[in-house]
């Protein structure tokens, strides 16, 4: 019986270990996601729009005036989550940077080393030569962008939370400005939306308050 018995923990040690394995790279995939490619994304969609809305965080009243309705189809590329200590990071605790057209397209192909710190997202390649499928470097400019998200409801927040590098997405909401006010009036806080794909550098990154957020795969 204890013959039997060393053989059977004997067998169950590897199939331990094995499954050790698997769960961390489960875990290393589904924190981190993957690189993958996707072609065919199209450019996002941007139209007029006015009104706006009003949230209350942290003891502030926050304003967001629409200045365009936006809907963004595109692969996530990176994610980058800030810390919620102060008024900015309970409105967009989650930066997502993403891509569409040829960027998504040959992003396996092309070595991208996307990375997003400080609000800002980056992005370099070992080669030049490596951006000719795409245009050249004024191309991904154009065909990326760095994202701040105001989640519309805590259904939006969670979706936008499960979001992961290799993702293919949409976002629907609108481009807005955002003026912030204390309840006594001593701290203003602003933020505003670049309203252009073409831009970069400083007020580069899009600012949407998110109405609607989905996972396509």
């Amino acid at each position: 019986m204890n013959y039997y018995g060393r053989q059977n923990n004997s067998k169950l040690v590897p199939l331990l270990l094995l499954a050790a394995a698997l769960s961390v790279v489960f875990w290393f995939v589904w924190k981190n996601g993957r690189t993958v490619a996707i072609a065919g994304i199209p450019e996002p969609v941007q139209t007029e729009a006015s009104g706006g809305t009003t949230l209350y965080r942290d003891g502030y009243k926050v304003d967001l005036t629409y200045l365009y309705a936006y809907e963004i189809e595109a692969l996530v590329l990176h994610t980058q989550d800030y810390p919620q200590t102060d008024l900015g990071g309970k409105l967009a605790p989650r930066d997502l940077a993403l891509g569409w057209g040829s960027v998504a397209q040959y992003n396996e192909v092309i070595d991208f080393h996307w990375g997003q710190t400080g609000r800002w997202y980056f992005w370099h390649v070992d080669s030049w030569e490596e951006l000719a499928p795409v245009g050249g470097e004024e191309e991904v400019s154009c065909q990326s962008c760095n994202n701040h998200l105001i989640a519309a409801d805590s259904s939006v927040k969670r979706t936008i939370g499960r979001m992961r590098r290799g993702d293919h997405i949409k976002l629907k909401g609108y481009l807005i400005d955002l003026k912030a006010v204390s309840e006594s009036g001593s701290s203003v806080f602003t933020w505003t939306s670049s309203v252009t794909r073409t831009d970069t550098g400083n007020h580069a990154c899009e600012l949407i308050y998110v109405t609607d957020a989905r996972i396509l795969k």
